[in-house]
């Protein structure tokens, strides 16, 4: 799972980086919002909002024939937030903003998945630098880009563009959701990667324990439950969560 999720991460940023080089609002977020709501719908854009709707939608059902996890609702919320803002910005012709968050989103996922894929490969140094590689991206784009790029454009630059309209508050309402699960994840990554600087390697995470099948568990070999693994987004390894987390070397996937 974790090669074809890292496949269409780097498709798909790679896609997004490609399509917001050419459009002005890229380097002008305000260009986000000129002539709106009479914006036309370019192709590019309409298959970029498409293909991520749908993965969004599979991660959401995915999750349902996973192992559960202690964060299980937190997860389902972010899937059902991401999915609402996808189709309501659609639907409104907010999708120049919206895929400034998308390909946004998208660069931390793209170095997880590696890093998940360089621990299932026993290379541990690999796995550990990726791990803090993704911590940083993570933080950076979702504690700092986030918040003073499209938070900043969508809050204020436009109401100052259109004034006071409904659907401007529903969506900020989305977004600022999105981005207090942002900082419930940041602090759960910089955990792990506190460990994983004292200690030499990425830890385990004791919060993920698993809170189904726990007589399963103790009938498995304790050769197989030495190592944890790095799990990722709708996702889960017998130590993992469903979120942004890590654990050690390597282990069997659920």
């Amino acid at each position: 799972f974790c090669r074809w999720r890292f496949t269409f991460y780097l498709y798909i940023f790679t896609y997004g980086v490609r399509f917001l080089k050419k459009t002005p609002w890229l380097w002008n977020t305000r260009q986000c919002w000129n002539g709106y709501p009479y914006q036309p719908l370019m192709p590019d854009l309409h298959y970029y909002y498409i293909v991520e709707l749908s993965f969004y939608w599979s991660l959401m059902f995915s999750q349902f024939i996973d192992i559960k996890r202690k964060d299980f609702g937190i997860m389902f919320t972010h899937h059902i937030v991401t999915v609402t803002l996808i189709t309501f910005s659609y639907v409104t012709n907010l999708t120049r903003v919206g895929t400034l968050t998308l390909c946004l989103h998208d660069a931390a996922d793209v170095v997880l998945e590696a890093a998940k894929m360089a621990n299932y490969c026993k290379c541990q140094k690999l796995s550990d630098l990726l791990f803090l590689t993704f911590a940083i991206v993570f933080i950076v784009s979702r504690l700092g880009i986030y918040p003073l790029w499209i938070l900043n454009t969508t809050l204020f630059e436009l109401y100052e563009a259109l004034g006071n309209f409904p659907a401007l508050w529903v969506f900020n309402v989305l977004l600022v959701i999105l981005q207090i699960l942002h900082c419930f994840w940041s602090y759960l990554i910089v955990k792990a990667a506190y460990k994983a600087i004292s200690k030499g390697k990425v830890a385990k995470d004791d919060r993920s324990d698993i809170e189904s099948s726990s007589d399963e568990e103790e009938t498995v070999p304790r050769s197989k439950t030495l190592h944890s693994t790095i799990t990722t987004n709708g996702t889960s390894g017998s130590n993992g969560t469903n979120g942004y987390l890590t654990g050690g070397t390597c282990s069997e996937e659920h």
